[in-house]
């Protein structure tokens, strides 16, 4: 684990063993760098060079020193490009899981040569509240997301619903988040402080690939199939039965020949 001194805070981040084109990985609310290890540690962790950080607040990275100016989507986004600039890398495919997928979505707009973006448990939507009506699905668990106070047997539902699977490492990232990150980050998604998301995916030539559980607790599934995406990869939503919310983690045999053949597309070129 190395870190990188930022204005919003200290940057905790990892690389895998890899040294072909560059992907970055971008976790969800309230998680941590550790829920792609299955990625960074396999086979295409081998060949890629795979980086994961921890957001601020989150993981092994420092809570903010100013919460209101990080907390939130376009300042993740700039976590994300100033540790890039630090590694040297121009030029790289993302992939994001629920905020991480927003996160990914906002690097779109950005100085970045992105070749190609993969968002899993995330809805692209506009800033007007219906939008994210629609994308999202109403459950007790999706309140957490916002919550700056969880309790302890809170704590341990929302980290089990996130993956799908009972994870110590993944119960310890949600108790150790800095709680003002979910309530900060919410009431700006909420105020619509972040790019059109939908209107982003309709009109970028970036490849886009969409994958989804068919058991997705927190994701609307038939509002990703409304969108009028520009540059859909395989020209499919990818749903993997049996998963929720992380198919990277209990779909792991589905959802690695699905990232192996988007990276290989989309950096084949490197």
């Amino acid at each position: 684990m190395s870190t990188l001194a930022t204005s919003h805070g200290n940057i905790a981040f990892k690389e895998s063993s890899g040294s072909g084109p560059a992907v970055l990985f971008i976790h969800g609310n309230s998680a941590c760098k550790e829920v792609f290890d299955l990625q960074l540690d396999g086979a295409s962790g081998h060949r890629y060079r795979m980086i994961a950080f921890d957001l601020p607040g989150h993981g092994e990275s420092s809570d903010a020193p100013e919460p209101e100016h990080s907390y939130h989507i376009a300042a993740y986004a700039d976590v994300a490009l100033m540790l890039l600039e630090h590694l040297g890398v121009r030029r790289c495919a993302v992939v994001g899981w629920s905020l991480g997928g927003h996160i990914g979505i906002e690097l779109l707009t950005r100085n970045l040569d992105v070749a190609g973006l993969l968002i899993t448990g995330t809805p692209p939507v506009g800033p007007d509240p219906a939008d994210m009506a629609a994308g999202f699905l109403p459950s007790p668990h999706m309140e957490f997301t916002a919550r700056e106070h969880l309790g302890a047997a809170e704590a341990v539902a929302y980290a089990d619903e996130t993956t799908g699977i009972a994870e110590d490492f993944m119960r310890r990232a949600v108790r150790r988040t800095d709680g003002r990150a979910r309530r900060i980050m919410m009431d700006a998604a909420v105020a619509g402080r972040h790019v059109d998301q939908r209107t982003l995916v309709e009109t970028s030539p970036v490849p886009l690939a969409v994958v989804t559980g068919a058991d997705e607790p927190f994701v609307n599934n038939a509002y990703l199939a409304t969108l009028n995406y520009a540059n859909l990869w395989e020209n499919q939503i990818h749903v993997i039965d049996g998963s929720g919310h992380a198919p990277f983690r209990d779909a792991r045999e589905a959802f690695e020949p699905l990232l192996a053949r988007f990276l290989d597309a989309v950096l084949s070129d490197q």
